[in-house]
């Protein structure tokens, strides 16, 4: 079973994904780090949720 995001945590996390794509890769402690650089998000809890989509995202395998 995979888990099931609020369309904030997606929205957010694609948007940086298109705007600062040379930021984030697959490792979750640096997108975490990145994250927090980049947003004004105050919350820890957001912030790693948003990292961890991020993540999620640079690890799969584009389609084809």
């Amino acid at each position: 079973m995979g888990n099931v995001r609020p369309t904030y945590i997606k929205r957010v996390a694609i948007l940086l994904l298109a705007t600062y794509p040379q930021f984030f890769t697959a490792d979750f402690e640096h997108n975490k780090i990145m994250v927090g650089r980049v947003t004004d998000v105050s919350s820890k809890k957001m912030r790693n949720r948003i990292a961890g989509y991020l993540t999620t995202l640079r690890r799969k395998k584009p389609r084809t």
